[in-house]
C-alpha cells in the first residue's frame, strides 16, 4: 500500500446514524504491510440507546412471519452476491488470499442462503413455531398442551472474532433475523473494516426493516450492562474472553442467554486402515496440510493435533513435510501465494510464543519461522510465518500439546498405539469443534464415535467413497450443528432450524384443542370442524381454512377385494390370503384387508374427480394402522384440512389429517395426506 494513502475511518452505525471513531479509536495495521491502513472505536457510541432502539424497532422484524423473513434473507444474499468483489478488495490487507476470501465472503452468503431455503422448507407461513406433536393431557381429549417458540422481544448482540469478518457474522444473523429478532453486531477491531463494508451493503440495499442491524466498530463499552432477559448474547474467540464476557454481574443477574464458540484443540485421527498406498493416506494428508494453511491458519475448526499410528509417524512426517514445502508464502494479491499473513503482527508475536511453549515437548520439523521466503512482500513488516509442523514423541505426558493453542499455521504430529489410544489423546484437548477419522473400517468409525463423541461438538468422517463429495474437516455448515462441549465454550450455533430457536422463547401452552389450534395454526384433533362448505378438492387454497372437514360415505370391503388387490399388487402375503395362518397370528382374527388396499379405497370415498385447484399428491406422513378389517367391515373417512403452506405466488402445500373408522366407529387408520394446492 503506497504510503500517503489515507487512514480510513471505520464507522459504527448506532441507533440509526453511521458515527465516526472517536475517543479510545484504535489503529489497525495492514497484515501484508504493517502500515496503519485505518482506525476503529468510539467510547462516546450511545450503548444503552443503542440497546433501548434496537428492541422498540424490533417489533418490525417480529410483525413478518417465517417465510418473510426467509425472503428477505434470499434477497439479501442475493445482494452481497452482486457485490462480492467490494468485500474480496478490502479483505486483502487482513492477509487472507482470494481462496480465503471464498471460504469468508462466499461461504457467509451461502449459509444466509440456506437458512432462506429451510425458513420457506420447514418453518410455517407464521410466527410461531411448533415444538413437536400436541400432548393429550385429559382423558377425553378437550384438554392439551403444546411446545411453541416465539421470538424473543429483546435485542441480540454478537461478538464476533477476527478471523471471519464477513462469515462469522452472517452464520449469526441469519438464524437471528429467521427468529425475529434485531441484532448489534460487535466485530474484531483488526477486521471491522472488512465487516462494516458488509453492513454498509446490507442497509443500502432497503432490504431490512430499520432497526434490524446497527454495528459496532471497537470496544462495547457497558453495553452488556442493558441486558435483561429478553436479549441474547453470543461470542467467538477465545476462552479468556468468554469467561470474561459470560461471568458479566447483569448477564448472571438476569439470566440473559450467552453462548460462546471457543477456539480449541482440534484433532484428525488417521485409521490403522488408512496405510501409505491408500487413497485415504494421501486424503489424510491434504486434509491436514489445508488445514493449517488455509486463513494461515487462523480458523477456529483447523487441526492442532495430529494422531496418526506410532508405525506410520514416519511416513505421515515426512508427507507433510513435501506439501508443505510447495505452500509459497507471501503478499495474497499475487497469484502464486497459496498462504497469506496472519491478521496482524500482534497476532504473529502471540502464535510464536505459543510454539515456544509447545516447543518445550515438541519438536519442530518443519517451518522455520527466522528464515523462509515470503513471495512479494518484506518478511520484517508483514505478519507473515511459514507453516511449522511439530512432532511429540511422548503425547501421553505432555500437557502443552494438549492444551496451548497456536493460532496460526501449527500443528504437533503424535502416535497412538491403538484405537482406544487414539481417542484417549483427542478427548485430552477437554472438549473441541471438531475431530476428523480418515479411514473406510466401519468399526473404526463406530469405536471412535463411541469414545469421543462426547467431547467433540462435530464428527469428520472421509474416505475414497465419499471424498468427492466432502467438504473438509474444517468447513462448519449450515445444516449441520457447529459448536463443542468444554474448551469449545458448549455452545451451539448453526445445525439448521435448530439454531434459529436459540433465538427463541419455547412455552408449554396448554387449553382446549380449539385454543391450541387457533394459536398454532394447526388444527388438532377434538377441535372444531366445518363441513358445510363445498368439496374442499374443488375451492382453491386461499379459500381453504383450518379445520375444513369432509366426511364420507362408507364403503364395504369383500373378499373379492382383497384377493383382487393380492394378486393384482403380487402381495400375497398370509394374512391376507391364509385364514388358518392368520387366526394362528394373535394381531388378526382371521383373513384381513391390506392396508394399502384400504387406502386406495378411502382415496376413492374422499377424492373429487374432475379437474381443480388440487394440482398433486406429494405425500404421505405418520401412517398409523390401527385396527385390521375384515371381509364384511365396512370404512368411512374424514378428511380435515389440518394446516396449509404457501410454496410460492401459484400454489401451496395443504396438510390434511385423514382418519379411517369402521362400522362400529372404531379407529382403523390415520395419516396425514399432502398435496399442492393452486391459488
Amino acid at each position: 500500500m503506497p504510503k500517503d494513502t489515507a487512514i480510513r475511518a471505520v464507522e459504527s452505525f448506532a441507533a440509526g446514524q453511521w458515527l465516526r471513531p472517536g475517543p479510545g479509536a484504535r489503529p489497525i495495521e495492514s497484515a501484508i504491510t504493517g502500515q496503519v491502513i485505518a482506525e476503529a472505536g468510539n467510547d462516546a457510541l450511545p450503548f444503552a440507546d443503542m440497546v433501548s432502539w434496537g428492541r422498540a424497532k424490533g417489533a418490525d422484524l417480529r410483525d413478518m412471519t417465517f417465510h418473510d423473513r426467509a425472503r428477505m434473507l434470499k434477497a439479501l444474499a442475493l445482494h452481497l452476491q452482486a457485490h462480492k468483489q467490494t468485500l474480496y478488495d478490502l479483505s486483502y490487507d487482513t492477509g487472507a488470499t482470494l481462496s480465503d476470501h471464498q471460504i469468508d465472503v462466499d461461504g457467509g452468503i451461502g449459509t444466509m442462503l440456506v437458512f432462506a431455503a429451510k425458513g420457506r422448507r420447514e418453518m410455517p407461513d407464521g410466527k410461531i413455531y411448533l415444538d413437536g406433536l400436541p400432548e393429550q393431557l385429559g382423558r377425553d381429549g378437550q384438554f392439551f398442551g403444546q411446545h411453541i417458540y416465539v421470538p424473543k422481544q429483546g435485542i441480540v448482540v454478537h461478538i464476533n472474532a477476527f478471523n471471519f469478518p464477513v462469515w462469522g457474522m452472517l452464520e449469526k444473523l441469519a438464524p437471528t433475523w429467521l427468529a425475529g429478532m434485531p441484532a448489534i453486531v460487535k466485530p474484531a477491531t483488526a477486521t471491522c473494516y472488512v465487516t462494516e463494508a458488509c453492513v454498509r451493503l446490507m442497509l443500502d440495499s432497503g432490504l431490512l426493516p430499520e432497526g434490524a442491524l446497527q454495528l459496532v466498530t471497537g470496544g462495547i463499552g457497558d453495553m452488556l450492562d442493558h441486558m435483561d432477559c429478553q436479549d441474547v448474547v453470543t461470542f467467538t474467540g477465545s476462552a479468556q474472553t468468554a469467561m470474561h464476557l459470560r461471568t458479566q454481574p447483569t448477564l448472571l443477574q438476569n439470566s440473559v442467554p450467552f453462548s460462546a464458540e471457543q477456539d480449541s484443540l482440534n484433532a484428525s485421527i488417521l485409521g490403522p486402515d488408512a496405510v501409505p498406498g491408500t487413497p485415504e493416506f494421501d486424503l489424510f494428508l491434504k486434509e491436514v496440510q489445508r488445514e493449517m494453511t488455509a486463513k494461515a491458519g487462523q480458523k477456529c475448526t483447523a487441526i492442532r493435533r495430529i494422531i496418526v499410528p506410532e508405525t506410520l509417524i514416519e511416513p505421515v512426517c515426512e508427507g507433510l513435510r513435501a506439501k508443505l514445502s510447495k505452500i509459497v508464502v507471501g503478499d495474497p494479491r499475487q497469484d502464486t501465494t497459496r498462504m497469506g499473513a496472519l491478521v496482524s503482527n500482534a497476532q504473529k508475536r502471540a502464535v510464536l510464543e505459543k510454539v515456544a511453549l509447545i516447543g518445550a515437548e515438541a519438536d519442530r520439523i518443519f517451518g522455520d519461522p527466522d528464515s523462509f521466503d515470503v513471495n512479494g512482500a518484506d518478511p520484517s513488516k508483514g505478519a507473515f510465518l511459514p507453516p511449522m509442523l511439530l512432532h511429540c514423541s511422548d503425547p501421553d505426558n505432555a500437557q502443552r500439546v494438549h492444551d496451548t493453542e497456536a493460532f496460526g499455521p501449527v500443528s504437533t504430529v503424535m502416535g497412538y498405539r491403538d484405537l482406544e489410544h487414539a481417542v484417549t489423546l483427542a478427548n485430552r484437548g477437554q472438549g473441541s469443534l471438531v475431530a476428523s477419522v480418515i479411514t473406510r473400517d466401519a468399526e473404526v468409525a463406530r469405536e471412535v464415535t463411541l469414545g469421543a463423541a462426547a467431547y467433540h461438538g462435530r464428527l469428520y468422517f472421509n474416505n475414497r467413497d465419499s471424498m468427492a463429495e466432502a467438504t473438509g474437516h474444517g468447513a462448519p455448515l449450515p445444516h449441520m450443528v457447529h459448536g463443542g462441549p468444554g474448551r469449545a465454550g458448549g455452545g451451539e450455533e448453526l445445525g439448521g432450524v435448530r439454531g434459529v430457536l436459540h433465538f427463541m422463547q419455547r412455552t408449554a401452552i396448554q387449553g382446549s384443542p380449539d385454543l391450541l389450534s387457533a394459536i398454532g395454526s394447526r388444527w388438532i384433533p377434538g377441535a372444531h370442524t366445518d363441513t358445510n362448505k363445498d368439496h374442499p378438492f374443488t375451492r382453491p387454497y386461499g379459500d381453504l381454512a383450518i379445520g375444513d372437514t369432509i366426511h364420507t360415505g362408507s364403503r364395504e370391503i369383500t373378499l373379492d377385494d382383497i384377493e383382487h388387490f393380492a394378486h393384482f399388487t403380487g402381495d400375497t402375503f398370509y394374512a391376507h390370503m391364509d385364514d388358518a395362518a392368520a387366526k394362528a397370528n394373535p394381531f388378526f382374527p382371521g383373513r384381513v384387508a391390506h392396508g394399502y388396499l384400504l387406502l386406495s379405497f378411502a382415496a376413492g370415498l374422499f377424492v373429487q374427480p374432475d379437474p381443480g385447484p388440487v394440482l398433486a399428491n406429494t405425500g404421505l406422513d405418520a401412517l398409523r394402522f390401527m385396527k385390521p378389517v375384515s371381509a364384511g367391515d365396512s370404512i368411512a373417512v374424514r378428511l380435515t384440512v389440518k394446516a396449509k403452506t404457501p410454496r410460492n405466488d401459484a400454489y401451496g402445500e395443504v396438510r390434511w389429517h385423514v382418519t379411517l373408522t369402521n362400522q362400529d366407529g372404531d379407529l382403523v387408520a390415520e395419516y396425514e395426506l399432502l398435496t399442492m394446492n393452486a391459488f
